[in-house]
């Protein structure tokens, strides 16, 4: 018997390690002092990175090495988004003006300008593809009108339809780029914008952006800093909007909404987050993890619940399209990866 017991004893310690470990984030990279908000990961080996001084990353050893791929001559453009279909193939685009979309073929070795709007006023918060390559922009509004660009050939070629959006866009009422993922297109060819500030909606296409419909979105909202600042769903009817106040970031009221209708309502967490979140996505059709400068939380219930499982700040977070792995990146150089 006692064998037997040691052996007990051996495993329910190792199985207790063991799930310590888990669920949490681990830091990989700190070799670059800038903020990283654009986070594309194509497979659990192969992710790109995007942000502040014209800062372009590539690994294709799951974060462990990275090549700097920055575009030569574009040193103080801040690229807060970044789509990428391979290892070899990637779109960033700028916050700011001139709005500028790059593209490259040859892994970041060179680099076109696909798009360049040179307007003063112009600034884009993001964009998204679905995975036959029809992909759409957005930005800020100017004179009431949401611009907004399509693609439907991986980001070679690009196509205003900001008149396909006719309603008002209200002053003060405008896109975050905290990371890219204010905006989200689902395979099916449904899309979401959320626009926050002075008053929060989200818009819905259900056919890749030729009409759109509004909804409310009763997150906070009121102030410049205020607002969904993430947005994701698993299927055309079932979606998340997190953000809050990036000012005050321990604030968790009115930060997570749920919808069941494709967002046309939406319902409170039961648990709130911890705080201000600046990115969400699904795991899976039951687990969630969203994350922010007030840390990272992990949802095992679609939303619901939360819990609290790193106090560190990050701005982006994604899962491999191809794969399990799930990454991060944030402000001073951070990349990490979710232990899960």
């Amino acid at each position: 018997m006692k064998p037997f017991f040691f052996f007990f004893l051996i495993q329910i310690f190792l199985t207790e390690t063991l799930s310590a470990q888990k669920n949490t984030v681990q830091l990989l990279n700190q070799e670059r002092n800038c903020s990283y908000r654009g986070l594309s990961v194509v497979d659990d080996q192969t992710i790109w990175v995007s942000g502040s001084n014209g800062t372009v990353g590539l690994s294709t050893d799951a974060g462990k090495n990275w090549q700097w791929v920055n575009p030569i001559g574009y040193e103080k453009i801040d690229f807060r988004d970044v789509e990428a279909f391979d290892e070899n193939e990637a779109l960033i685009i700028s916050a700011g003006s001139p709005a500028l979309i790059l593209r490259t073929t040859d892994a970041g070795r060179s680099w076109k300008e696909v798009l360049k709007d040179a307007r003063p006023e112009i600034f884009y918060d993001g964009f998204t593809f679905t995975p036959k390559g029809i992909g759409i922009a957005f930005g800020d509004a100017i004179n009431g009108k949401m611009p907004l660009l399509k693609t439907i050939d991986f980001g070679q070629t690009w196509k205003d339809i900001s008149l396909n959006l006719t309603y008002t866009i209200a002053d003060g009422e405008a896109g975050f780029a905290a990371s890219g993922t204010s905006i989200f297109s689902l395979p099916t060819g449904d899309f979401w914008i959320a626009t926050g500030g002075r008053l929060s909606n989200i818009y819905n296409s259900s056919d890749q952006g030729e009409t759109w419909q509004r909804y409310s979105c009763p997150i906070v909202q009121g102030q410049n800093t205020t607002g969904p600042f993430s947005i994701a769903f698993r299927s055309p009817k079932n979606g998340i909007v997190v953000g809050g106040d990036y000012r005050n970031d321990r604030n968790s009221e009115k930060a997570c909404f749920l919808t069941n209708d494709g967002g046309k309502t939406w319902r409170a967490s039961s648990q709130p987050v911890s705080g201000f979140k600046s990115a969400v996505i699904y795991l899976s059709s039951k687990q969630l993890i969203c994350t922010g400068t007030s840390g990272t939380d992990l949802s095992d219930d679609q939303g619901k619940t939360w819990h609290y499982i790193s106090p560190e700040s990050y701005n982006a977070v994604q899962k491999a399209k191809k794969g399990k792995a799930v990454f991060l990146a944030g402000d001073k150089g951070k990349i990490a990866r979710l232990v899960y």
